[in-house]
Formats: C-alpha cells, sequence, structure tokens
C-alpha cells in the first residue's frame, strides 16, 4: 500500500487483535490491552483517547466479529440513526475532488493538524488502501470488494447516491464489524469530499465507470 491508513481505528484494531489472542478471558483480555496502552503516548492530535473503544469496537472484539444478531441490528440502528445526509439535499460533489481523495492515505497522525494533513492539505481517504476503482490505477488493496464500475453496474439513480454517500459517511451502519472507517462521525472527512468521493464512484465520467 502506497499510503497509510489514516483511521484513528487501526490503533483501536491492534489492540483488539493482541486481546483477542488471549482467548475469552476477560481478565486476560483486560491485561493485554494495558500492556498495549503502556506502549502508547499522546503527541500532537493523537490523543490517549484513540485506544478507549467504543460499545461497537468491544462487541466485534469480544465476539471476534460474530456479534449475536440481535446485538448487530442494535448497534447497526444506533450507528444509521447517526448519519448526517447533506443539508442540501445532494449527494454528489465533484468527481475530480474524488479521485485525489481516494489517492491520498494522508492524515490524522500525531505530525498532522485537524482536518489537515502535516502538508496542509485535507485529510484523504485512502480509498485504494482496500478498494479497486479506477482501471488506470493498478495498485491497490483488497481488503474491501472492488468497486470498479461501482454506479455502471448499479444504476446512477438518487437512490444508489444516498447510498453510496451513507456507507462513506458509516460503513457500520450496515455491517457493524466493517473494516471500513467511520469517515463522517470521526470527522476525517468532511460533507464535501464525501460528496466527492460519492462523485467519484457515481458519475458516469469517473474513470471508476469506464
Amino acid at each position: 500500500m502506497k499510503n497509510a491508513l489514516i483511521s484513528a481505528g487501526v490503533v483501536v484494531a491492534v489492540i483488539a487483535g493482541c486481546a483477542t489472542t488471549q482467548g475469552s478471558d476477560p481478565e486476560r483480555q483486560r491485561e493485554a490491552v494495558e500492556t498495549m496502552k503502556q506502549s502508547f503516548h499522546a503527541r500532537g492530535i493523537a490523543k490517549m483517547n484513540r485506544l478507549n473503544q467504543d460499545e461497537l469496537q468491544r462487541v466485534c472484539t469480544d465476539t471476534r466479529d460474530q456479534p449475536p444478531a440481535n446485538v448487530q441490528k442494535r448497534l447497526e440502528a444506533a450507528e444509521m440513526a447517526e448519519i448526517k445526509l447533506p443539508a442540501d439535499g445532494k449527494f454528489l460533489g465533484g468527481w475530480k475532488r474524488g479521485e485525489k481523495i481516494a489517492s491520498i492515505g494522508r492524515g490524522m497522525t500525531w505530525r498532522d493538524k485537524p482536518g489537515r494533513t502535516s502538508r496542509g492539505e485535507p485529510n484523504g481517504g485512502g480509498c485504494y488502501n482496500c478498494h479497486e476503482l479506477s482501471p488506470k490505477v493498478t495498485s491497490f488493496g483488497s481488503v474491501g470488494p472492488s468497486l470498479r464500475q461501482f454506479g455502471k453496474k448499479r444504476g446512477y439513480g438518487v437512490d444508489i447516491q444516498k447510498y453510496a454517500y451513507m456507507k462513506i459517511y458509516n460503513a457500520k451502519a450496515f455491517s457493524i464489524c466493517s473494516t471500513m472507517p467511520r469517515f463522517g462521525p470521526s470527522g476525517t472527512l468532511t460533507e464535501q469530499q464525501m460528496k466527492d468521493l460519492t462523485a467519484y464512484l457515481m458519475d458516469p465520467k469517473s474513470p471508476v465507470n469506464k
């Protein structure tokens, strides 16, 4: 991967992975997490609270990403309720801006500023770290599904635009143990950036749909 994953949740995921190797004993899990925390120190915008798991993350950790159906349904509903749709009712921005955002994986490290990287540019989405999108880009990750021809295969209607925007805003509203970052709730991306990414997926002129 040519870009670092920007999500603060990646640190929590490392801790979670360490904890789950200890088995199901809560005390051993707690000790594992505390040991991990000793290796981290607050620096810049990277505060120690990044190591604190919320209920959703704890459930996914404790169940190894296989939560009970009733718990999954409740947490997904809670995440869905937190999604904020664009005030103007429009889901598409500019696909060319979205292309750049998808290609940039910088931001949210201790060297950066809130909402901006150490280079002074807005945070990126790092989409190519996990997804295939444009056929022009041959270096991409495979953690997530291929998004090539996303709009072409699904149609370009408003309902699909809305779905794509919501998935970018908070993928955990659709699958609570998704590895995709919560770009909206975390403040990693702005509303305009998420619109631009949606356009990158949905605009017929976007290389994604060629």
